[in-house]
């Protein structure tokens, strides 16, 4: 079954608070999606964008965190 493809062109991006201003490896989420977790590469904003249910974010921040 194919599904409409998700629209983040009005998407409002935000930088981890961990990331550094010389364009280090971070990641850039789109807060206000339900239920859904909108994740790209600060480095390459005009790529692809990984879309991940909220209930999967939430265990795998806190697993970097812990790693």
């Amino acid at each position: 079954m194919a599904r409409k493809p998700f629209d983040l062109s009005t998407a409002i991006w935000r930088r981890s608070s961990h990331s550094n201003s010389s364009g280090g490896d971070c990641l850039e989420v789109a807060d206000g999606h339900q239920d859904l977790v909108p994740v790209r590469d600060s480095k390459r904003p005009e790529g692809p964008a990984l879309v991940v249910h909220a209930s999967a974010w939430s265990p795998f921040v806190e697993s970097v965190k812990a790693s």
